[in-house]
């Protein structure tokens, strides 16, 4: 059984309909005070937490007396860029007292479609939690177009949970877990405690309908289990409408959690050893007894390359002699790669011309 007792990264996500009043456009304050208090709990432990927050489209058509009509997309794209203010100030205001520091961080799809955007997106968030920083994560409606949407913050969090390696994905509902059927609608309805794995039975148990605010349904949570235990990250649905709704899961709230069968290195290993290399670095005895002892593969080790390669794609890792080491994803292109070969560190930035990562491929994206 999962816990969040377990956790070293959590992702949270957290509906419009949790944060915004329906009726009065207005933000609950004191309902996301309670939730800064449990994410602080978290971080004086030494755990990550990202949230990936709705709001911004809520907030701001209140602030433009836009009413509860359906709104164009030149309209909610005008209220997500006023409401992404007010909801980046409300979650620095509320974690600051706290001694905890926010970040907002705005995406598309594109983002996670484009290996450029992807890598950098991800090194960005890594940095932040190196920080100890909580990056506050939004889809960003004022550029967003349908085809390049998530569309739904359900699939958009299993996505950072993905990006940074996080062991656990909260879902804040408003229900307090998957159901066999609608329970609003059949009082026969059963909650699942655990899930293992989602079933073509268990996807017909879905509801399609989002509630109230959110446009997210049942189904859209499914899909964000796949992902996330895909990964290796086990994912919770409970209740967000209760005051400390993290705290209300960590002592034994109603849930169900989505458990994957490895844990996200694990998951990340296999990924990486099912692509196919682009090239080959091959490296030389130090190296080599680098490697052996975990550590990243640097440039001064390195004595050939080859193959044409883009940032991120799989390189395999050979030693002189030619023997298989492994393999993993390298930090730089083919044609950086081939400037700073055999360079020691402090003379990267000479060799390229800007500041750069200081590893060919660091040891968390290597398989040997």
């Amino acid at each position: 059984m999962a816990a969040l007792t377990e956790a070293n990264r959590i992702v949270v996500k957290i509906g419009s309909a949790l944060l915004v009043e329906r009726s009065s456009g207005a933000l609950r304050q004191d309902w996301l005070a309670s939730l800064a208090e449990d994410v602080a709990g978290f971080r004086a432990k030494g755990v990550d937490v990202v949230i990936v927050s709705s709001g911004s489209i809520a907030l701001g058509r209140s602030v433009l007396g836009l009413g509860a009509a359906e709104l164009t997309l030149e309209q909610s794209q005008a209220a997500a860029a006023v409401g992404q203010i007010q909801l980046a100030r409300a979650y620095e205001q509320h974690l600051a007292p706290h001694g905890v520091i926010a970040a907002q961080v705005l995406v598309t799809l594109e983002d996670s479609a484009d290996r450029r955007r992807y890598l950098n997106s991800r090194a960005t968030l890594a940095q932040l939690l190196r920080y100890g920083v909580v990056p506050i994560v939004n889809e960003n409606d004022t550029v967003a177009t349908d085809e390049i949407r998530y569309g739904d913050n359900d699939r958009l969090a299993a996505q950072i949970a993905v990006t940074v390696g996080a062991d656990h994905l909260v879902l804040l509902s408003d229900v307090d877990g998957f159901y066999s059927a609608n329970p609003n609608e059949d009082a026969t309805a059963i909650r699942f405690d655990t899930i293992t794995e989602v079933t073509p039975e268990i996807e017909r148990m879905a509801g399609d309908a989002g509630s109230g605010l959110s446009k997210g349904g049942m189904k859209t949570k499914l899909m964000a289990a796949k992902m996330a235990m895909g990964a290796g990250c086990a994912m919770a649905i409970t209740l967000g409408s209760p005051h400390n709704p993290l705290k209300y899961l960590e002592t034994g709230g109603n849930s169900t959690w989505f458990l994957p069968s490895v844990d996200p290195k694990t998951a990340r290993k296999k990924w990486i050893s099912s692509l196919k290399p682009q090239g080959a670095l091959h490296v030389d005895a130090g190296a080599l007894k680098a490697l052996m002892a975990g550590k990243s593969l640097l440039p001064a080790g390195v004595t050939e390359i080859s193959g044409d390669f883009a940032r991120g794609e799989l390189v395999r890792i050979l030693a002189e002699d030619g023997r298989d080491l492994g393999c993993g994803l390298v930090g730089f292109d083919s044609a950086e790669a081939q400037k700073i070969l055999g360079c020691r560190t402090s003379e990267i930035e000479e060799k390229l011309g800007y500041a750069s990562r200081g590893a060919l491929i660091h040891r968390d994206d290597m398989v040997l």
